[in-house]
């Protein structure tokens, strides 16, 4: 078993992130920016918005951050967002989910402008990566991919198993492990709560993604030997064993899963840092015109 390191991954790409947006820097006058909007107080968010500022300094992007209590409207919300879809100065925008009951999610994905929608959710983003078009790719996808560049994982013509059908993860990574690219050429099955035989058919998986969002899914009996598991799922516990109050658990249960894996990911310290770099990569490429004049 050899683990896919999140961390290790993460840190090069950013040396590499930061070497580049200085030159942006150089070359324009300007840094790379993303602008986050966060609503209300939820834990996992601050924790995520949080990380993702402090990422943005540590590789030269100017970053700013628009808070709002649960109480803000749609209206206020949507109004706030054409405001950043017109600063010129404003390179990618994210709105952290969840969102409070009484705004509709949907509305705010479409409403952000997509040639800077770097979380890779506008429809327009998300239409042109089914047909393989330049686009910003879901920022968690986009990570899961650079890991698997990175340790030089041959994926054509393996069988990919995807459990979980999210918009976020599993539909979009679904997509793009059978699109014809390196990593992708995968015959790929996506499995959800609805699939019969859903563990008969996660053994069939040389690549099994799991990002179905509940603590130690995937178990042993369902993992055959010598299979990649790339564990997409963060599931939050309150414990007295950490100094952060809670604990976090993937959707596998990495302890009996890993040594029949020959690749797995652990969690902490695997896909989630690497969606960071998928959001910090998007960001740059749009301060650069990459995608989108």
């Amino acid at each position: 078993m050899k683990l896919l390191d999140g961390k290790y991954v993460s840190e090069k790409v950013k040396v590499q992130i930061a070497e580049e947006a200085a030159e942006f820097l150089n070359k324009t006058g300007r840094k790379p920016h993303l602008v986050a909007i966060l609503v209300g107080n939820d834990g996992g968010s601050e924790t995520y918005v949080a990380s993702k500022m402090k990422n943005c300094e540590k590789v030269g992007f100017k970053s700013s951050l628009h808070r709002y209590d649960n109480s803000v409207t749609e209206a206020e919300l949507l109004a706030k967002i054409e405001e950043i879809n017109q600063d010129a100065d404003v390179d990618g925008l994210i709105v952290q989910l969840p969102l409070p009951k009484h705004i509709d999610p949907e509305k705010v994905t479409e409403k952000i402008d997509y040639r800077k929608d770097v979380d890779g959710f506008h429809p327009v983003n998300l239409g042109r990566m089914m047909r393989n078009l330049p686009c910003f790719i879901p920022a968690t996808p986009y990570g899961i991919l650079l890991m698997l560049q990175e340790y030089n994982i041959d994926t054509t013509g393996k069988h990919c198993v995807v459990v979980g059908r999210s918009n976020i993860v599993g539909s979009p990574m679904s997509i793009l492990m059978a699109r014809n690219a390196n990593p992708g050429n995968c015959t790929v099955t996506l499995t959800h709560s609805r699939t019969k035989d859903l563990k008969e058919q996660v053994l069939q998986g040389d690549i099994v993604i799991a990002a179905i969002g509940k603590k130690n899914f995937v178990t042993a009996d369902m993992v055959k030997p010598g299979a990649i598991i790339i564990d997409v799922g963060i599931n939050r516990e309150n414990s007295t064993e950490t100094k952060s109050g809670f604990k976090l658990y993937g959707d596998v249960d990495f302890e009996n899963v890993a040594p029949i894996s020959s690749y797995i990911t652990p969690v902490p310290g695997g896909v989630g840092l690497m969606t960071i770099v998928g959001l910090l990569k998007n960001t740059l490429a749009s301060a650069r015109k990459e995608i989108y004049a």
